[in-house]
């Protein structure tokens, strides 16, 4: 059986859900991760071997979701089946059930043709090493069945996850009844999972809501649940400004990646949102550690150090930054593309549902003091910045990496020879995650994406003259990367 190399990603596995993962090959990799756990999992080793699989709304993810838990009982694990649910409530079942890992099979904010497999082991992301490990094993044959099968129970996970974020929440409650008017908040699910427990959340807490395309369908008819596209948050904005809510939020498919709109219909982006809830949790936690991926804004890391922080810029991915949060204890982390990370009173993962709780309470706790709760009161601290959102180019999975490589070595010869040519003055290349080049009055970045085939973009500066400058010379550098790599 032939199974495409480029499914094996960074941080999870990723592919179009009809060529790459067929039910044959979604077996195989059950079987894979049945083989590989009994290995992750030595002495003391819990018994039975239980694995919690979730699924979202896609219209492949069902059949995706069967056919890995036949592969894993195969291999003698016992199932928990979640059925349909956010990302977070499968975090949340492998964090609070009996069970020693979780698998989500999700396309997240991929196109609609495309799903894959996010995968926790003992409480842990599953990175690189065990995901190429799974690669070996499912190339090298179908492995035997175990004597003993695997069981196959379902359980409703949402209903869990609500009672206890109900609970953890209930100061909101006590506050939306005390007011006579409670926090007003807009919500565009974008006919993800989000809707599942983001609605009765909101009801049980008294909030005064609206939520905008909650019902799950994976045909996705209104837009693409992509918050970081300025286009797909269009919806959410005209509502706001109609209803005159106090905040707007909107999510991806599976409702870990966070989007906001205030109340005058500005975009607050994720690394904005870092500063607002760093600035809460440093009060109370000073000199706590704050990991944010390479493409956010100076102006975060600046701000944390400023709070008294200490920031930490690491590489993107959802299970990369999980990792760092560990060997960093970090309270807090994310990344410019929404993914918000809580140890902070929580379990360390990104949860978007659980992230908009966190917003409202900062919310209510100004409306408490100053008697206004409006979020761009909370958000008019920010500092202005002059940047691009995330831009991205196409470029083959089998292109992307190399092209960021010869990047690379075009940014250090500019570096080291600043007079020949055309090249601006660079002061610092930052190579953790692609190429983030440090200029005097501003910065670029260019990192090959995890999960899509495309090459991701960022650009930021003092200035609109200084940010186009910066923008056209690192993309220059790109096409001609682009085109000696394919000319290779």
């Amino acid at each position: 059986m032939d199974i495409n190399p480029f499914i094996f990603r960074k941080n999870d596995i990723r592919g179009h859900a009809d060529d790459d993962l067929p039910d044959p090959v979604v077996e195989r990799l059950g079987s894979g991760l049945g083989q590989l756990i009994p290995e992750f999992y030595r002495e003391p080793r819990p018994n039975p071997l239980t694995v919690a699989v979730g699924r979202d709304m896609r219209l492949h993810s069902e059949r995706i979701a069967a056919a890995m838990c036949r592969g894993l009982q195969r291999r003698g694990i016992h199932v928990i089946d979640l059925g349909m649910c956010p990302t977070p409530v499968c975090y949340f079942a492998q964090a609070t059930m009996d069970v020693l890992g979780s698998i989500m099979v999700t396309g997240s904010h991929n196109p609609p043709a495309y799903n894959g497999l996010k995968i926790t082991l003992k409480g842990k992301p599953v990175i690189e090493e065990l995901i190429q490990s799974l690669r070996v094993i499912t190339a090298a044959g179908k492995p035997p069945p175990a004597a003993d099968p695997g069981s196959y129970t379902i359980r409703d996970a949402n209903q869990l996850y609500i009672k206890h974020l109900a609970e953890h929440f209930h100061g909101l409650g006590e506050f939306n009844i005390s007011r006579n008017q409670p926090i007003t908040i807009v919500a565009d699910a974008g006919n993800g999972t989000a809707g599942l427990v983001l609605a009765p959340l909101l009801n049980r807490l008294g909030f005064d809501h609206h939520l905008l395309y909650g019902e799950p369908d994976g045909t996705l008819p209104h837009h693409h649940p992509d918050p970081t596209v300025e286009e797909n948050l269009a919806d959410l904005r005209r509502e706001v400004a109609a209803r005159g809510a106090h905040l707007g939020v909107a999510y991806d498919g599976d409702a870990d990646r966070l989007g906001v709109v205030d109340d005058h219909g500005r975009i607050v982006w994720g690394d904005q949102l870092l500063i607002v809830f760093a600035a809460e949790i440093l009060k109370r936690h000073p000199g706590a550690a704050i990991v944010a991926d390479v493409k956010c804004s100076q102006t975060l890391f600046d701000a944390i150090e400023r709070m008294g922080g200490t920031p930490i810029m690491w590489k993107t991915g959802h299970s990369l930054i999980k990792k760092k949060m560990v060997e960093e204890d970090a309270l807090l982390a994310g990344e410019m593309s929404g993914h918000l990370f809580f140890k902070h009173r929580y379990f360390g993962y990104d949860d978007a549902i659980y992230a908009t709780f966190r917003l409202l309470e900062i919310m209510a706790a100004k409306g408490s003091i100053m008697g206004d709760y409006h979020f761009s009161e909370v958000a008019d601290f920010l500092p202005p910045v002059c940047n691009t959102p995330e831009l991205r180019a196409d470029c083959p999975d089998q292109h992307k990496f190399r092209v960021v490589e010869r990047l690379r070595e075009q940014m250090y010869n500019c570096w080291e020879n600043p007079h020949n040519g055309n090249c601006p003055q660079i002061r610092r290349l930052i190579t953790i995650d692609g190429v983030r080049a440090i200029f005097d009055n501003g910065w670029g970045l260019v990192r090959a994406s995890n999960t899509q085939p495309v090459l991701v973009l960022r650009f930021e500066a003092e200035n609109t003259t200084a940010l186009n400058r910066i923008q056209r010379y690192i993309t220059r550098q790109v096409k001609t990367a682009i085109r000696e790599v394919s000319s290779d």
